[in-house]
């Protein structure tokens, strides 16, 4: 287990967007190895509603977009998989 303070100490040199947005890099590439379009399209819209609430104060204007993008694109990932 990482300590704290190694732990603080990276994410001081970014803001919370660009921690999400490797959050769903690494969640995604996770979830490559199960070839599941499901579970790409619920992580996809996942991510997008967690973008789209994170407070503007945290976060530049541009993740806001991309989380409205996340929510157009979930969807039709979880609608196009098959069984």
């Amino acid at each position: 287990m990482l300590p704290l303070q190694l732990i603080d100490s990276f994410l001081l040199n970014y803001n919370v967007g660009q921690a999400l947005l490797l959050g769903f890099i690494l969640t995604t590439l996770a979830a490559l190895p199960l070839k599941s379009q499901k579970i790409l399209g619920i992580n996809t819209v996942l991510f997008g509603v967690i973008f789209m609430l994170t407070p503007q104060s945290l976060a530049k204007p541009h993740y806001l977009f991309l989380g409205l993008a996340l929510l157009v694109v979930g969807p039709l990932v979880y609608v196009t998989a098959r069984d």
